[in-house]
């Protein structure tokens, strides 16, 4: 995957045996959990709950058949983000050939919230019927009274049914020229996502649709089960996927990728003052060579976490590197998120601490 990507393997290979519980970052390197085994948490995402982190992803196997659900969604748990431990599998495909997440179909980029009425814990994630390919396009649920699980599985759906964005066009209307209005009545395409959690509780998802031209965002019901038909879109005809959402100084911020596949490309970053927008386009938020802007370091945005250190508000970049001949190998950049004239940007670091994290200017929007 070009010569960045070599470089990491190397790197990888080298740290093979050095875990990165000792408090250090190594982005590219193998991630040994307390077992001694690399994490299996692809494409995932982070809840804190009770001062404890909680590392939700797909759980890959060896070689190409690891490119679609064979195991489920796998959980991790750690109280500093570099030792973790394993909790198992939080949300099991299943056997029964009728399911809609029977072994073989596709489950990624899984994402858990904390619903504050209810309790329950609640996975959001992208779904694919078995055999049929990225056509489904489905949102698909699941909740639990504990965080780690089991996850039971609630049902699928395409978002917000027989709802326009609030940004709607009169041209957005005709089925003839718009994607969205041929989705409108059975509900809009909902691929890579994540969900975000704002100050007042209510919750939202951001997904790739429209054929993964168009980025939306959209509110979720007030037990967080549901689409809650209220979205906009961030970018129309962006072709954006892979989001990474933040909140920093008042401002919602996003971290895109484009449309390669499992190939790395040059990231993309859009601020907002309000989550329904309209966003800006900030541009490329990688600092570095022109091959690490090109790639992204050879990762792909899945998450972006928040930290409270010090009286500053913290980011970390989440990333995957894909390996599509041999999924299990995926890895992990986590890497900083800076402040570089009022932009978040990302620099490559072979290692780094959190501590690392606290030199860096707190000058962000707000601060």
């Amino acid at each position: 995957m070009k010569l960045f990507l070599a470089a990491a393997a190397l790197l990888g290979a080298a740290t093979a045996t050095a875990a990165q519980a000792d408090g250090v970052f190594r982005p590219g390197a193998l991630w040994p959990d307390d077992k001694g085994v690399h994490i299996n948490a692809h494409g995932g995402g982070i809840l804190e709950h009770d001062g404890v982190y909680y590392w939700f992803g797909e759980h890959k196997v060896s070689g190409t058949a690891g490119n679609v659900a064979q195991v489920g969604v796998h959980v991790y748990s750690s109280r500093n983000l570099t030792d973790w431990k394993d909790e198992g599998i939080a949300l099991a495909v299943s056997n029964d050939p009728a399911s809609d997440i029977v072994k073989g179909a596709i489950i990624e980029r899984p994402k858990v919230i904390r619903n504050p009425q209810t309790g329950k814990f609640v996975m959001w994630f992208h779904l694919e019927l078995k055999g049929k390919r990225y056509d489904a396009a489905r949102s698909g649920v699941a909740v639990a009274d504990k965080v780690t699980g089991p996850y039971v599985y609630q049902g699928s759906f395409r978002p917000d049914a027989g709802a326009w964005p609030v940004d709607v066009k009169p041209e957005d209307k005709d089925p003839a020229i718009s994607f969205l209005a041929r989705d409108h009545a059975g509900g809009q395409m909902a691929r890579d996502m994540t969900l975000f959690v704002d100050d007042d509780g209510k919750a939202w998802q951001f997904y790739a649709s429209e054929e993964n031209h168009t980025m939306h965002v959209s509110r979720l019901t007030d037990d967080y089960l549901r689409s809650a038909g209220q979205y906009a879109r961030v970018k129309q005809n962006g072709d954006d996927e892979a989001p990474a959402v933040f909140k920093h100084g008042g401002k919602y911020y996003l971290v895109t990728s484009g449309l390669t596949g499992w190939a790395p490309n040059a990231a993309k970053s859009y601020v907002a003052d309000t989550i329904s927008g309209p966003w800006w386009a900030l541009g490329n938020p990688v600092r570095g060579t022109p091959e690490q802007q090109k790639i992204t370091f050879g990762g792909q945005s899945t998450y972006a976490l928040t930290l409270q250190r010090n009286g500053c508000t913290r980011h970390i970049l989440m990333l995957d590197v894909w390996r599509k001949e041999d999924a299990i190998d995926g890895r992990y950049v986590w890497l900083p998120i800076e402040w570089e004239g009022g932009k978040p940007v990302v620099r490559w670091r072979d290692q780094w601490t959190l501590a690392d994290m606290d030199k860096l200017p707190c000058d962000g929007p707000g601060d």
